[in-house]
């Protein structure tokens, strides 16, 4: 049984079935006010909107989540797919991960922060990342070393906010990646300049990365029609 420090994060991806928008005026915003009245239902649980219409293929919301068990995070989810536009919803993506304290960091910035909390950035993108068999067997003096320069490379993009929760034994790969900012641009030039670090020797796997829009569920209605 998790304890009550325990932090569940996912990013959900939702693809709309487009014969909803087919459906009258009415009865899309009826649909659509059951399901946003859903999403706070359960005051445990944090739910952040995005859009990712047109930006990729078979997702259209994107919800970013944090509760205090799997099971609540289930709940929630059944409660939604039942509700209003939730049953012309399909689960299309789902990144699960736990959120502990860093064993890089020991005195976490404004950076390093759990993005569910304060005034939401316009960019949300996240994604799975695994290492290879060949970073778990180094020392841990060397793994710090180059999570040192990792780190030194992204303080120099304060913009940029990011999250990095353990998906070990929950899912497919060893994190969730999530980075918050107002500006693209320089999340680009981050990115790539962490292309050239000694971290980049033992990734695996950092696809496939979803980038969204932030909007609250009212917004996001009128942008899907309801």
């Amino acid at each position: 049984m998790a304890d009550s420090s325990t932090q569940f994060v996912q990013a959900l991806g939702l693809g709309l079935d487009p014969a909803w928008r087919r459906r009258t005026d009415t009865e899309r915003r009826a649909d659509w006010e059951d399901f946003s009245t859903t999403l706070t239902a359960d005051e445990s649980l944090v739910t952040h909107t995005y859009s990712t219409i047109g930006l990729r293929a078979g997702i259209d919301v994107l919800l970013w989540r944090l509760a205090p068990s799997l099971e609540t995070l289930e709940r929630s989810a059944a409660a939604l797919l039942s509700s209003g536009t939730g049953r012309w919803l399909t689960v299309t993506q789902s990144f699960l991960g736990l959120i502990v304290p860093s064993q890089y960091v020991k005195r976490p910035t404004s950076q390093e922060q759990s993005l569910f909390f304060g005034e939401r950035s316009k960019y949300l993108v996240v994604y799975p990342f695994t290492k290879d068999t060949s970073w778990y067997l180094l020392g841990r003096e060397a793994r710090q070393g180059v999570m040192n320069e990792h780190m030194r490379i992204g303080h120099n993009y304060p913009q940029v906010r990011q999250l990095l929760a353990n998906s070990f034994g929950l899912d497919d790969m060893d994190f969730l990646v999530a980075y918050e900012t107002d500006d693209l641009p320089a999340f680009s030039q981050l990115v790539r300049d962490l292309r050239g670090t000694d971290s980049r020797r033992s990734t695996v796997r950092d696809t496939p990365l979803l980038t969204a829009v932030h909007h609250a569920p009212r917004e996001l209605g009128d942008l899907l029609g309801a």
